[in-house]
């Protein structure tokens, strides 16, 4: 079985897609998609954000994909259209209905998804007229003009596919800030032709994104429209039991949790947190992810400093099992820190490059887990400190 990735990455069978400009970016870019399941099957799945304050768009979607059933979806940047009360979901509702309509569809089976900036109502009829426009563009063809409408500071699409034997899985992403568990600021729509069960594929995609989308962490940030839905059409004939969909969705997932790590906002580092030696998984995670949000931390990368104290000091805030006298940090390779003390020089690190590995042994146990996350940048202050104006 092999991954691809963008510029390569078609549709499984049974699924058309488009992309095209409503009008609801300044810019003028493409800023609305639409993803049709034409069957013979319409098996969904999903997970979404665990954030409190939820968009109107995931409260409907929530509702959506309860019968594990899905026909469509359809997304929009531009407007995340949240926090914006009972107006925001009567638009929600009234965007699945205009779906329903046009496609001769029942709106209770419409999965509706928006990102952009909070707080602000859409404007419907953009919403509506880009509607038209996206299901009269519908094609076989279209996953990548989708992938490039739901963008917002993504400098590039993000596209994914997992070849089976006579089946496939094709996904494609949007984010490049608010990157934290659980889950991202991400939506995400993953497409399989496989002939599968509705159980197997909700436990597959939770398998899948508890080791890719929800081991992504930007800056700590968790946004409030999180969406991953994964659509079955089973046109391709080809039963698929639960082990191989759940390969195959765990690759496609990795693939684009770690282009979504490539294109965090001003990012100069793709760094690999990278955990061993844990009593549990849940203290390896714990590990990482206070390394991944250690400002200090951050910022060094960015200087090219392998100051592995800032890593040690992250260390010492979690609950997990660890001697402190026992730890050991590599960075690149170079075993900076041995036994909670002085190892290697630190000037024999090269932090150059675009990818940096941190190793963290707790020499506590058998277990073990890796974080991604990115460098703390002058282009990610400007980029945020401006992203409403």
């Amino acid at each position: 079985m092999t991954s691809t990735t963008a510029g390569t990455v078609r549709l499984p069978a049974g699924f058309r897609a488009s992309g095209v400009t409503a009008g609801l970016k300044a810019s003028g870019t493409p800023d609305l998609a639409l993803v049709v399941n034409d069957g013979p099957e319409h098996h969904a799945a999903a997970v979404f954000t665990t954030n409190r304050v939820e968009a109107a768009p995931v409260t409907w979607s929530r509702q959506v994909v309860a019968d594990g059933r899905v026909d469509a979806v359809v997304l929009n940047s531009g407007g995340a259209n949240a926090c914006t009360g009972g107006q925001g979901f009567l638009d929600t509702h009234r965007t699945a209905e205009h779906v329903a309509e046009v496609l001769g569809l029942s709106a209770g089976d419409v999965v509706v998804c928006s990102t952009g900036l909070i707080g602000e109502l859409l404007p419907m009829d953009k919403i509506v007229s880009g509607v038209d426009a996206a299901a009269a563009a519908l094609s076989s063809e279209g996953h990548e003009d989708a992938a490039v409408a739901i963008k917002t500071t993504d400098t590039v699409h993000k596209v994914a596919s997992h070849a089976g034997a006579g089946w496939s899985v094709s996904g494609m992403a949007k984010g490049a800030g608010m990157l934290a568990p659980a889950l991202a600021t991400m939506l995400v729509v993953v497409t399989t032709d496989a002939v599968v069960d509705r159980e197997d594929l909700d436990a597959a995609l939770g398998a899948a994104t508890t080791v890719s989308f929800d081991r992504i962490d930007s800056d700590a940030c968790m946004s409030t429209n999180d969406t991953v839905v994964v659509l079955a059409s089973g046109a391709s004939g080809v039963s698929v039991d639960r082990a191989a969909l759940t390969e195959a969705l765990t690759d496609v997932c990795s693939d684009l949790a770690r282009q979504l790590i490539a294109d965090a906002e001003g990012a100069a580092h793709d760094i690999a947190i990278e955990v061993i030696g844990a009593a549990s998984v849940d203290d390896a995670l714990e590990v990482g992810r206070a390394v991944a949000r250690n400002n200090l931390f951050k910022c060094a990368i960015f200087g090219n400093d392998p100051n592995w104290g800032r890593v040690l000091a992250a260390v010492g805030t979690t609950r997990a099992a660890f001697d402190a006298a026992a730890l050991d940090v590599s960075m690149n390779g170079v075993a900076v820190c041995r036994s909670g003390g002085v190892g290697e020089d630190r000037s024999l690190v090269d932090l150059t490059e675009r990818e940096v590995h941190v190793l963290v042994d707790l020499h506590a146990g058998p277990e073990a887990a890796t974080i991604w996350t990115n460098d703390l940048t002058h282009d990610y202050v400007h980029e945020n400190s401006a992203y409403s104006t």
